[in-house]
This record gives structure tokens, C-alpha cells and sequence, in this order.
């Protein structure tokens, strides 16, 4: 886990206070640099959870896609999709997964180039535990209500959006 900084100050709020006075007001400075940092602290918390079972974050979501299929496999273009990242981060993670006995890979009988990802019982049962564990701590957010984690998503829902990520469901349509 991160040090803790332990200043007896905001570095944020004293860097806002210092943007304003040269540039002025721009909050999105201060919320930028909040955001950022929050996911190192959480990112650190996660991790330290994650290590015992030899996983990170990346890993861990890949392995939680593989068991939300149901067949327990998917094509690595799909994996990649579905967590958004790019291939070649998709081919990484699932060489670590495989290389620890977590996932095997086999050809898609559907594409002969494709490859498919498939969660080995190995992989089931770390990421049962490692779940286990993230749920116990909230998943870092230990210090947040529902209601507050539901307004963190919906409050980054929109650049979400914007960013192409997906697209919102018409109103009254179904999502």
C-alpha cells in the first residue's frame, strides 16, 4: 500500500488556491488532479489486495469477464472490447493469466486466426478469493456509502459517453 502522505495541508486545494491566483479560477484543475489521485490511492489498495493471488487489477478484471461468460471463454478481440484496452494489452495480460495457470487458450473453432481465452478451474477459485477479499474492503472505497459510489459513477458516466465508450439507450428504450 501507498505511504500515506501525512501533510497538514490539501496539496489540491493549495495548488487550486495557487492556479487561481496566477490563471484563475478553472475547478476542473482541482478535480482533474483529485481524480488522479484518488486512483493511485485506490489503485495502491486494490493491488495490495490483488498481490497474494499473483494479480493485478488488469489480470483480475480479465478473469472476472472470462467467469461473467457462459462458457467461461472469449475471444481475445472480445476481451479486449469489453475492458477496453488495447490488443496488445489484451495478449499481455492473457499471457501472465496463462503462464500462472489461470487461463488456457485454445483456437475459436468460429475464426480459424481467432484464439479464445478460457478460465481454468485454477482461475476460478483466485478469482473467487480475490473477490472475496475486494468485496471485504469495499474495493477500496471503504470510506463511501452506495449512494455516494453510485453518484461517483453517475457523476463520470457523461465523459464516459463522450469518450465513445458506448452510447446512452433513447428514453424509454431498454438498455
Amino acid at each position: 500500500m501507498a505511504k500515506p502522505l501525512a501533510l497538514d495541508f490539501d496539496p489540491i486545494d493549495r495548488a487550486d488556491e495557487l492556479w487561481t491566483r496566477r490563471w484563475g479560477a478553472v475547478p476542473s484543475m482541482a478535480a482533474i488532479t483529485s481524480i488522479m489521485r484518488a486512483h493511485q490511492i485506490l489503485l495502491a489498495r486494490v493491488d495490495a489486495v490483488l498481490k497474494p493471488y499473483g494479480l493485478t487489477f488488469a489480470r483480475y478484471e480479465a478473469l472476472v469477464l472470462l467467469t461473467f461468460s457462459r462458457t467461461g471463454e472469449l475471444s481475445l478481440s472480445k476481451v479486449g472490447e469489453r475492458l477496453m484496452v488495447h490488443p496488445t494489452s489484451v495478449t499481455n495480460t492473457v499471457d501472465r493469466l496463462e503462464r500462472a495457470g489461470l487461463v488456457a487458450r485454445h483456437p475459436n473453432p468460429l475464426d480459424g486466426r481467432g484464439v479464445l481465452a478460457a478460465i481454468t478451474d485454477r482461475g476460478r477459485e483466485v478469482v473467487e478469493g480475490a473477490t472475496r477479499d475486494l468485496m471485504a474492503m469495499e474495493f477500496g472505497l471503504e470510506e463511501y456509502g452506495p449512494e455516494q459510489c453510485r453518484q461517483v459513477f453517475d457523476l463520470l458516466r457523461p465523459l464516459r459517453v463522450a469518450a465513445g465508450d458506448f452510447t446512452e439507450p433513447e428514453a424509454g428504450e431498454a438498455p
